[in-house]
């Protein structure tokens, strides 16, 4: 499996992202997660739709949870036509009680622990922490990508004004709104 070096880091110190590294303008590769309630899910599920999906390395850390509340409240904002998804390693006992703890209701938390195709397929696995690296993918609904974020240090946010602002222009481009 390919090993990408100067991607992402945990508070500057390097980690490496195994996996083929998601590209703007290609084909988004087919997935499988498991959600909050047990249930497999596939990212062609949403196909037509634009697909947000945040990565994050752990639901229960301070700056994971921050950005599931943050894309959270940004879906309940947004058209019905853009998905978003939040995807970490966690156990799907985990990512319920959080959902209900924390009230999130807009996005599909998913764990990509079972089979960890998406860490694999889209290039977010840390080899050196068996997590997700932190970042952003965003799918329009002929397939393919059309923004891509790897969030340099895991410990930092991603960039929730540029995801959404490629949401709505995906959307625009293929006539949704």
């Amino acid at each position: 499996m390919k090993e990408n070096k100067n991607i992402t880091s945990k508070k500057g110190e390097p980690l490496t992202i195994m996996g083929e590294m998601i590209e703007i303008g290609r084909k988004a590769p087919e997935f499988k997660a498991v959600d909050s309630h047990g249930n497999t899910i596939r990212v062609s599920d949403f196909k037509g739709r634009v697909t947000i999906i945040t990565a994050f390395p752990a639901i229960k850390t301070p700056v994971c949870s921050m950005q599931a509340r943050k894309f959270n409240k940004m879906a309940t904002s947004i058209d019905k036509d853009i998905v978003v998804i939040g995807i970490s390693k966690d156990d799907t006992a985990d990512t319920h009680d959080f959902c209900i703890a924390e009230g999130i209701e807009g996005i599909h938390i998913l764990s990509d622990k079972k089979w960890g195709e998406f860490g694999r397929k889209y290039g977010f696995d840390i080899k050196e922490l068996g997590l997700l690296a932190r970042g952003t993918v965003i799918i329009g609904p002929d397939g393919m990508v059309s923004y891509v974020e790897y969030v340099p240090d895991i410990t930092h946010e991603p960039d929730y004004g540029k995801a959404m602002e490629c949401a709505k222009n995906a959307a625009l481009k293929n006539n949704i709104f």
